[in-house]
Formats: structure tokens, sequence, C-alpha cells
């Protein structure tokens, strides 16, 4: 029977091929550190980041529209600006047809606001997530031909759309493609393909979003003459305004938070944190935070699941409408609505984990099961692929759930760290009807006569490819430090590191041998046991550590030792005026 996991693996920096660790040897630490004058430990961070140079630390913590790429270097792009630009003339019905997540329903409200503000004839769809599904629908192309649209831009899906927009050019309708996923066999015949990823495309940055893909269009066509001419404003001022957006989607969708992706990210947040626009002024104020301190972490677990509950529950064109709405008082209207949606999300989402957790428990087997597959005709499909992250949680394996829509099995599946599900599910691709997505999420259709023939071929997979090391969730320790190491100028450069997302995650330190000091308690309530809360003490100084959710490791720090390791990250606090490190621990040993 599968038990919570508990036990983590901690991988030091001597134990990783990286950057830092190769270049300790050549002195580039202590090199970094003292041309930008700060600590070798923010150095090595900093080189583990693949910064190694002045001029590249200045872009990472001051970050600018400049330090962008040429949107023309996309392939396809200039076709796509050029069509564009003919439908803008000819007065071309355009539709923007976006996903039904936060990536696509942002993309979609980037694109529609841009349009009508330079004067295009331009409309919206997102699909219905229970009825059409993901991806590009014959019906909405139908749809949309009976609207008399001659131009469909597609965001944050299409690049498998190939009989869908063959289909539409029998009707007389273009396609330009904004998407960022995998390509499929072959790529659909629209009029351009915008697709960092695709075959072929040298654009230096593989990790943009959807919408960000979307915003590399828009940027392109602001460098045109008539655009700017239609422009009301500036044409950067106008491009940064939309930065917003591009932070929702893209901190939303998990993708990687370097280079051109930081970039405007960082900007975005500042954006957000300053003048944010009326919808998403509205998300924070009724999801009960406050702007001046927003970060990339309130934004996936916070703002982004508001946004993806109307879809979930409802049509997800209530996104666009809120993300493009001009009137803060219509705005709040409308998320209230969200903030009603969320919560009947959640209860659902409560429900069936509870449900599967059963299911697990009562009848899985680790000897035997080295994935989670789990199906149930009542679950409801907005939730599965939610259900399924926190399953990843609890029992750290590959997870697919599975309901059933209109006789099919669909479902969501989320996996573990080095196990690219992805590629697993093609491994068993002719037991399913479709599948598609990333390293790490998917989404599957499978008839449900031969779910238990998927699972058996999926399992077999997993136990192929899983190592007890996979298995074993790893905490990787960016440095070992002295606590002492904490000055308020330490923690002043350190806090500009974010905003944090994979590719640059928050640090994760190691202390080794600090004393305990005082008794450590349990305090909240939590599903896993309560909140860990004790005190540290090093050279004199003490220092707060709590660990959310660890309530369960009390007996570690109660057997009589008075010297304990901790891996942790940190966050600032304020003392008495004084800028102090609280210590969020991981793991303790």
């Amino acid at each position: 029977m599968f038990k919570p996991v508990r036990k983590y693996r901690w991988v030091f920096p001597e134990q990783r091929d990286d950057a830092a660790a190769r270049a300790d040897g050549g002195g580039m630490i202590k090199a970094l550190a003292d041309e930008l004058t700060i600590s070798p430990i923010l150095a090595e961070l900093l080189i583990n980041r693949g910064i190694d140079t002045f001029e590249q630390a200045r872009q990472f913590f001051r970050p600018s529209l400049d330090h962008l790429h040429d949107p023309f270097m996309m392939n396809g792009m200039e076709t796509a600006v050029n069509r564009t630009l003919s439908a803008l003339r000819n007065n071309e019905q355009i539709l923007v047809y976006g996903d039904y997540d936060v990536d696509g329903t942002n993309g979609t409200a980037l694109l529609f606001s841009f349009l009508s503000n330079i004067g295009a004839n331009v409309s919206y769809y997102i699909p219905d997530r229970i009825k059409e599904g993901y991806g590009v629908s014959s019906a909405a192309i139908e749809h949309a031909h009976q609207q008399g649209v001659s131009l469909i831009i597609s965001v944050d899906c299409g690049i498998t759309a190939v009989q869908q927009v063959e289909y539409a050019r029998s009707l007389d309708i273009d396609f330009i493609i904004c998407d960022h996923h995998e390509a499929g066999g072959s790529l659909p015949q629209a009029v351009a393909v915008l697709d960092p990823i695709k075959p072929g495309c040298s654009y230096p940055f593989k990790h943009l979003s959807g919408c960000g893909v979307a915003f590399k269009l828009v940027q392109a066509l602001t460098t045109q003459d008539e655009v700017q001419h239609a422009l009301k404003g500036d044409p950067d001022v106008v491009l940064a305004s939309y930065l917003d957006l591009v932070t929702l989607a893209t901190t939303a969708d998990i993708v990687e938070l370097t280079g051109e992706n930081r970039t405007l990210v960082k900007l975005g947040l500042d954006l957000m944190n300053s003048t944010p626009r009326p919808g998403i002024r509205a998300l924070i104020e009724t999801a009960g935070l406050t702007t001046g301190r927003l970060s990339t972490g309130q934004i996936v677990f916070v703002i982004a699941p508001r946004i993806n509950a109307v879809g979930r529950m409802g049509s997800a064109l209530r996104a666009v409408e809120l993300l493009t709405c001009p009137s803060f008082e219509e705005a709040m209207s409308l998320a209230h609505v969200f903030e009603e949606d969320n919560r009947t999300r959640r209860k659902l989402d409560e429900d069936a984990f509870l449900e599967a957790q059963e299911i697990v428990e009562k009848y899985l087997d680790l000897d035997t099961d080295s994935a989670i597959v789990l199906h149930q005709e009542s679950w409801h499909p907005g939730i599965i692929g939610i259900v399924a992250s926190r399953l990843v949680d609890r029992y750290y394996r590959p997870t697919i759930m599975l309901t059933t829509v209109e006789g099919v099995a669909k479902g969501s599946a989320r996996s573990v760290a080095g196990f690219d599900i992805y590629q697993a599910l093609k491994r068993c691709e002719d037991k399913l009807l479709q599948f598609g997505g990333h390293k790490y999420a998917a989404g599957l259709s499978v008839e449900v006569e031969r779910i238990n023939e998927f699972k058996e071929a999926f399992n077999e997979i997993a136990k192929d490819l899983l190592t007890e090391e996979l298995l074993t969730p790893r905490i990787n320790i960016e440095a070992v430090i002295d606590l002492a190491e904490f000055t308020p100028k330490f923690l002043r450069v350190l806090n500009q590191f974010a905003p944090y997302g994979p590719g640059n995650m928050r640090p994760v330190f190691a202390a080794l041998g600090v004393e305990l000091y005082g008794q450590p308690r349990i305090v909240g309530q939590s599903a896993k046991g309560g909140h860990l809360r004790f005190k540290v003490r090093k050279n004199g100084r003490v220092f707060d550590a709590i660990g959310f959710n660890l309530g369960d490791l009390i007996a570690r720090l109660n057997e009589g030792r008075k010297e304990v390791d901790i891996a942790f990250s940190v966050d600032e606090g304020e003392y008495a005026g004084e800028t102090i490190p609280q210590l969020k621990v991981k793991d303790v040993k």
C-alpha cells in the first residue's frame, strides 16, 4: 500500500554537474563575487543560473524590454504580420481562438485588446472544456465561417490541428497559429505557424508560453508604420501595458522563468503591483490579496485557479470578458462570480481527492504499481488535473485521472521529476484515442473498454523507466551556508533573484550542525498534521524556522540531540525596524 512520502534525498552542489561546481576550481565564483561586490554564496547562485559576467548579472537584476529578442527571428513571423496587416486594411473579420486555461484566455485577451486598439474587426472564441475539449474544433471553424470570418489566429493551441486547418482552408479561412506545444508528425498548412519549438525554428528562446508567442506577434506588429499610426500612444508604452497578461499566463503555465520569460514576468509583476488593469485588480482584491508585493507564488496558487475555475465550472469566455473589461466596477461584479465558481471547484476537488485517496490506499500496491491510473465516471472533467497533481504531491507517483465524457474516458496526467509522461504516453499510444501535452503534464482520451488494457501498459512502461532514485523526491541544495551569512545586504540582493519559477527556483540552502534553541512545537492545522515551528542558534544569533505541513517531523527534533541539519529557503521578515531572515524549512535531519 502507498504511504505519504516523508523521505527526501538531499543533493549537494558537489553531487551535481552544474556550472558552479565546475567553476569553483577555476575561481569564477570569487571573480564574479569581487566584480559585483557580493557574497561568494550569491555569486554561486548566479553561476548556477548560467550568469557568470557582469553584463549578464545586470540584465538579470535590471531587465528591460530592450533585452527582448527581435520577434522577426521567429520562423513565420513576417508572413504572420503581413497577413494580419492585410486583414486590417481590408476590414476582414478576424477571430482570436484561445484555449480555456490561463495561458489561452490571457493570450486571447491580449490579442483581442491589441487588435481592437488598432481598429481591427475582431472577435474571440474559447471552446467549451467539456463539450468541445482541448484545441481547435471543426464545429468552431464552421461557426466562424457562418460569421464571415476569413482569418483565425489561435493562441496556445493549433500546432496539431492539421485536419482542422485543412477544413478551414476549404472554407477560405486562413490560420495563423501562436502555440508553444510540440508539433505532431506534420505541421498544419496554416498561413503562418509561430512556435519557437517547431522543427526548423531558430528563435533563440524556446520556453515562451502560448500568450508569450502572441505577445511576440504584437511586438512585431508594433514595428509597422501603419500600426504605429493607428495606436493611441507610444508603441513601447502600449506594448508594455500587456505585460500583466503575459505574466499571468507565463507564471500559471509553469514554463521556465529564465531569459526572455524572466524579463517579461519581472516587468509584468511591476505593472501588476502598481497599476493592474481593472480585471486583474478585481481578481486581486476579491482573492484577499493586496497590490505592492504580489509574487509569482500568489499568481500560481491564488489568482490562476480563479481564472481556471470559470472554464472548469462553465464558460471560459467569461475569463476573457473579465480580462478585457474597461470598468473596475463591472470587473468586480464579474470577479465575485469567479469567487463563487472557485468555491464550487474547490468542493468538487476535495471530494474527488478524498475518493481517489481512498481508492489508492485500498487497492494499489507499491510492489506492482509504479504509477497511479484511476477512473470514475462521476468525477468532474474540470478538476481531474488538479486532483492528479495533489496525488503526485502525496504519493510521488506519475498519476493519471480519468472520467467519462460522452462515452469516452478523458483524463489528465501529471508526473514526477525526471519522468517524461508525454514520452511514456507515446510509447502506448496504440491504446489511446489521442493525447498531447508536456514532459510533466498531459491530456489524453481512451475508449472506456480499453482502460484496463491502457492501465497495464502504462504501468509496465512506468516500471521500466522509474528507478528507486526517481521515486525518491530530491531536495536540490544550492549552497551549504553559515547562518551568519544572512546580513541585511545579503537578504537585499537575494530578494532581487525573484521572480521565482522553473529554471530560477527559490534557492534552497543547507545549514549543518545548527543548535536547537528552545522547545519545538506544532502550530496550526493541516491535512498533513500541522506546521513545525522551532528556533535554531548559531554564534549567538537566534533564527525562527517554520516547516509548513511538517508537523510529523517533530519527533526528529525531540530525540535529545542538540544539533540538527536543516534544508530551507529564506524569506525576509522585519523586527524592530530591522530586516531579519525567516527560515522556511523543507526537511530536517
